[in-house]
């Protein structure tokens, strides 16, 4: 997209910012898979993991992404924006989606309404991530600024 900044001065803070949101998720996933090891993978029981819902299920799935987005941030060149971008849409989505099945038998992820809430600003943040941390040719640069100005 023409209208996300190439080359930001500030892609090196974007970029750890992104890899702090990682290591979290990581961090949060482990810590998840401790705290329900023998219990049932999509248990509704309740489990408070760093103040938030989460079961055996929900902690792989943040392990694993938490690892991916760690991953694309090692790499770099471009694959660490594409990772963000995805996944931050997809916490977004997950963060609404709970949102409407929280007090329901489908809250199969044991959300609580504070799992929501990280939910949503974990995907703002891997948005932003992936929003300012492009790196790109001198033309890229060039039509960025071009429609820039034509706003």
């Amino acid at each position: 997209m023409a209208h996300n900044p190439v080359n930001h001065p500030a892609r090196p803070v974007y970029r750890a910012i992104g890899g702090l949101t990682g290591l979290y998720l990581a961090g949060f996933g482990v810590l998840g898979v401790i705290e329900n090891s023998g219990a049932e993978f999509f248990a509704q029981n309740d489990t408070l993991v760093l103040g938030q819902g989460a079961n055996l299920g929900y902690s792989i799935i943040s392990a694993v992404v938490g690892i991916l987005v760690l991953v694309g941030t090692a790499i770099g060149r471009n694959i660490d924006t594409v990772i963000n971008k995805l996944l931050g849409y997809g916490f977004m989505v997950l963060g609404l989606a709970s949102l409407a099945v929280m007090r329901t038998d489908a809250n199969f992820l044991d959300f609580s309404m504070s799992t929501a809430i990280v939910s949503m600003v974990i995907g703002m943040v891997l948005l932003m991530a992936g929003m300012y941390g492009k790196i790109g040719t001198e033309e890229e640069v060039r039509a960025w600024q071009e429609a820039r100005l034509l706003l």
